[in-house]
């Protein structure tokens, strides 16, 4: 009983953590509190196992945080219901893993004082869970932060420099806490009240463009969106609101609206140019290119004018496509990646010009999520972020918010706008500081005009990215490897 007792508390701290980035929170501070209450427990516990403590708590954290990912399953729960708690279990123990060698990491390169090192070893976890079989860097703690100090962090040294400053952080707040509780609260006390100040004193005013764009948003639920009973309904919904109203300088589309592949959507594509009265029309398409079949971005500039194509680079794994897929063959699970990697990469610099908008970053779905370089490659940097979504595969809870939340990051990360149309909500404009202009709401059909926030001076992160932190934390970890290593004398050499 003791024992299981033991193995709940981390959990519980996981599922604390992960509370952050719900609705009901403790503000933009509720991941620091989260983080120094796991670091007191740690200090309390005395000898533990490192790495079965951090596994239990990314168990915790990850369970709460990726509850939504079930949803996708139950759309046709008579065939595929019965794995959503496989994918919970599976995802959130794997994911979990990062954070237990990061602890037991800690553990050896200081036995005696593990939380000294967790933020280096955490931050080079968290970074490796965003980039390993292609990375999954889905509700990384600085998420927790956006909308205070957090915001100014994100600016500077990105999701993960901002990941380091949060764990050392806690572990120095632990240290004081262990010592004295009074200045464990005035410590937090005076998170609270930097976060509140950066927020008050953060102009609240946005400049814009000049432009006016339309986010059309049709509301078709998974379970409809593909039936051949609705897909006309739907479509039929969106070219409405696209016509509604005065015209506008551009019109959004979200993913995969066109029900229709590119080769054969003459029709649909006309139409949807004519709605939108010499507005330019950015909409999502699946297009075929031989036996490969790629998620696409199309630019409609005319009723017979097609100005631009740009292809989803950065696949869902298991869900678009199977990681290794090349070693699944000869284990009989051919079908499997048969049935699911249905997609192609594009090779393509996501870059594209639009009448409006100027230069647009376009990201599709899963690739809002990556905090790496928003230029697609190219030397340009973009004038506006560009993401259209099919938010339906999420449900009505958490991911969705979830996934906004990370748009938001984005914005901030780089200095530019974000422009987002999800297919169910929450399509949104977010100025370059990360707030939210204007939105639509959750599960509701409609379009949403909004003039377009203006970009801000290039950030730093944008200028340097991740490597200079990556850098630092291979210097850190392989001068501890170095001072741990022990120096042999060989005493013969003496007698010589």
């Amino acid at each position: 009983m003791r024992s299981a007792m033991r193995g709940l508390v981390p959990c519980l701290c996981g599922v604390f953590l992960a509370l952050g980035h719900d609705v009901v929170s403790f503000g933009p501070f509720h991941g620091v509190i989260g983080l120094v209450i796991v670091m007191l427990v740690l200090r309390r516990a005395g000898p533990i196992n490192m790495a079965v403590f951090g596994w239990l708590l990314g168990l915790g954290y990850f369970g709460w945080t990726l509850r939504w990912i079930v949803e996708p399953f139950l759309v046709d729960v008579a065939r595929h219901g019965w794995m959503a708690p496989f994918a919970i279990v599976f995802m959130a123990g794997g994911l979990a893993l990062f954070w237990a060698v990061a602890f037991w990491a800690a553990r050896r390169m200081s036995p005696a004082n593990p939380l000294v090192w967790l933020p280096v070893t955490f931050t080079a976890a968290e970074l490796a869970r965003g980039h390993v079989l292609s990375g999954f860097p889905w509700g990384l703690l600085p998420y927790t932060l956006i909308g205070g100090a957090g915001d100014v962090w994100l600016a500077w040294i990105g999701p993960y420099g901002t990941t380091a400053v949060m764990v050392a952080f806690a572990v120095a707040l632990a240290f004081v806490a262990s010592r004295h509780w009074l200045r464990a609260v005035g410590g937090v006390a005076l998170v609270a009240l930097l976060n509140f100040g950066l927020f008050v004193l953060t102009p609240r005013a946005f400049y814009t463009t000049g432009q006016t764009v339309r986010l059309v948003q049709p509301n078709a639920p998974q379970h409809q969106k593909w039936d051949p009973a609705w897909m006309g309904t739907f479509f039929d919904r969106a070219v409405g609101q696209t016509a509604a109203g005065a015209p506008v300088d551009v019109v959004i589309w979200p993913e995969t609206s066109v029900p229709a592949l590119l080769n054969n959507a003459d029709p649909w594509l006309a139409e949807m140019s004519r709605a939108a009265r010499g507005a330019p029309v950015v909409a999502g398409i699946q297009r075929r290119e031989g036996d490969d079949y790629f998620n696409s971005a199309v630019l409609i500039e005319a009723p017979d004018t097609l100005g631009d194509v740009v292809d989803k680079a950065q696949l869902v794994p298991f869900g678009e496509y199977i990681p290794l897929a090349r070693f699944l063959g000869p284990l009989g699970l051919g079908t499997l990646v048969d049935q699911v990697a249905g997609f192609s990469p594009g090779t393509g610099d996501g870059l594209m010009q639009i009448e409006g908008l100027g230069l647009a970053r376009v990201l599709i779905c899963y690739e809002g999520i990556f905090p790496e370089d928003m230029r697609g490659g190219g030397d340009m940097r973009p004038d506006i972020l560009l993401i259209i979504t099919n938010d339906a595969w999420f449900g009505t809870g958490a991911g969705p918010r979830q996934h906004l939340a990370q748009a938001q990051a984005r914005a901030i990360e780089q200095g530019l706008p974000v422009v987002r149309a999800a297919n169910t909500g929450i399509s949104a404009v977010i100025d370059a500081r990360g707030r939210i202009v204007d939105r639509l709401p959750l599960n509701s059909a409609g379009y949403l005009d909004a003039e377009v926030p203006a970009a801000l001076p290039v950030t730093l992160y944008a200028r340097m990215g991740d490597w200079p932190l990556a850098v630092l934390l291979v210097v850190c970890i392989g001068a501890s490897a170095a001072r741990r290593r022990p120096i042999v004398v060989d005493a013969t050499q003496r007698q010589r």
